[in-house]
């Protein structure tokens, strides 16, 4: 392998990667019982409204979820293509392989396809980046763009560099290179988060580009300052702090939407006593385990209690 980014291990990074990794620790513990499908798609959700947003499509959360549902929306007909290409790159998420490049052409596809003639295929005009201020960054000659992409895939698949840093550096160098003619932003943050999927799967339910669009002004301004500096390492240290942040949020989501579907249990429990385990799930759109699950913990902390048989018995909620 003859290429490598360029960018420098800093002490904050380290710092930042070892409080990544005890939070992670922390959710992880907590996955199989308090990350359910619900809050699976509802950080979906988030992921697809934070980086549509970013790229200037604000239809939001509702609309997503309405379209995900099958259900019309009112929105111009270019959001709404937006909306489900980014819905169906992402459904996906747990199929792209990280370190290929083909599999990246194929999401650009998937992406772009009702919008791009060219989708899934490198540009073929020189293009600039621009800012208020006019061009931030002139990306590299469209001639050169898949010799660039192949370096970038070779080093992503035989650096020994940690998975963590490796999503930050292919994230700024993919957008460096800028290598589609409209998408990049959309697809650099998709990759992000599909290489750290494979450092760890529970970032199939953390939201980072939520978190990204919360900060935009400072993305811009990380990739920008990186671009000048000629070296990723500024836009590195911005993105593990987006990432701490985000496991974080999803940690307090996580804990929240768990106290959140037990007191709905409860409710409708106290007004529908006979309602069966397989009913409550359908009501709330869980899964029967999941729904078990919680009944254990209500019943363990003495708020729920089950008088009579399985068939035949009743929920009597504790005040």
């Amino acid at each position: 392998m003859n290429y490598t980014p360029p960018y420098t291990i800093t002490s904050k990074m380290l710092t930042l990667a070892t409080s990544i990794g005890e939070e992670l620790t922390k959710i992880e513990f907590d996955a199989h019982k308090n990350i359910t499908p619900m809050l699976r798609k509802k950080n979906r959700i988030k992921t697809l409204t934070g980086t549509l947003e970013i790229e200037g499509n604000f239809l939001g959360e509702e609309k997503i979820t309405a379209i995900i549902d099958g259900k019309r929306v009112l929105g111009s007909y270019q959001e709404v293509l937006e909306v489900e290409g980014a819905i169906n790159a992402y459904k996906e998420f747990e199929n792209y392989r990280f370190d290929e490049l083909d599999d990246l052409l194929r999401a650009h596809k998937i992406l772009m396809k009702d919008i791009l003639k060219n989708a899934g295929s490198f540009r073929t005009m020189n293009v600039g980046v621009g800012n208020e201020q006019g061009v931030s960054h002139v990306a590299p000659p469209f001639g050169v763009v898949p010799d660039l992409m192949r370096n970038l895939f070779e080093w992503l698949k035989n650096s020994e560099e940690h998975l963590l840093i490796k999503s930050c550096v292919f994230h700024y160098e993919f957008e460096f290179i800028h290598p589609f003619n409209d998408g990049n932003g959309r697809i650099g943050r998709l990759w992000q988060s599909v290489i750290l999927y494979h450092w760890r799967k529970v970032f199939s339910a953390i939201p980072t580009e939520s978190i990204i669009r919360d900060n935009q002004e400072e993305y811009y301004k990380m990739l920008e300052i990186s671009g000048n500096l000629g070296e990723s390492t500024p836009f590195i240290e911005f993105m593990l702090e987006v990432i701490l942040q985000s496991i974080k949020s999803s940690v307090k989501s996580s804990v929240k939407s768990s106290v959140n579907t037990e007191n709905k249990i409860l409710e409708y429990l106290k007004e529908n006593p006979k309602t069966t385990i397989k009913e409550l799930a359908e009501i709330l759109n869980l899964t029967t385990r999941a729904i078990e699950k919680q009944i254990a913990n209500l019943k363990s902390n003495n708020k729920l209690i089950r008088v009579g048989s399985a068939r035949k018995g009743y929920w009597e909620v504790k005040e």
